[in-house]
């Protein structure tokens, strides 16, 4: 554990972020269009639009709209591969 906590430059007790479950989300996300297919790719985009707007309302962090915004682009990419339209 201490060769993980310094590799990641980990000093005190682990903090729990936002950015974790978001990661976590898109983990799954990917994990589910793998296993069931492309028609997933709604409920990765509605995640992503709803962390869109909570980005602008409340948060306003440039990393965290830069990752909504490529997730919400690439569940648009699955869903016009899905319904022919590339």
């Amino acid at each position: 554990m201490n060769k993980v906590k310094k590799f990641f430059n980990i000093e005190g007790a682990y903090k729990f972020e936002m950015n974790d479950i978001r990661a976590v989300i898109q983990i799954i996300n990917v994990a589910l269009i793998m296993m069931f297919g492309l028609s997933v790719s709604w409920f990765g985009l509605a995640l992503a639009v709803f962390g869109l707007i909570k980005d602008f309302t409340t948060d306003r962090h440039i990393n965290s709209i830069a990752m909504h915004t490529a997730s919400a682009t690439l569940n648009i990419y699955f869903l016009t591969l899905l319904y022919g339209g590339m």
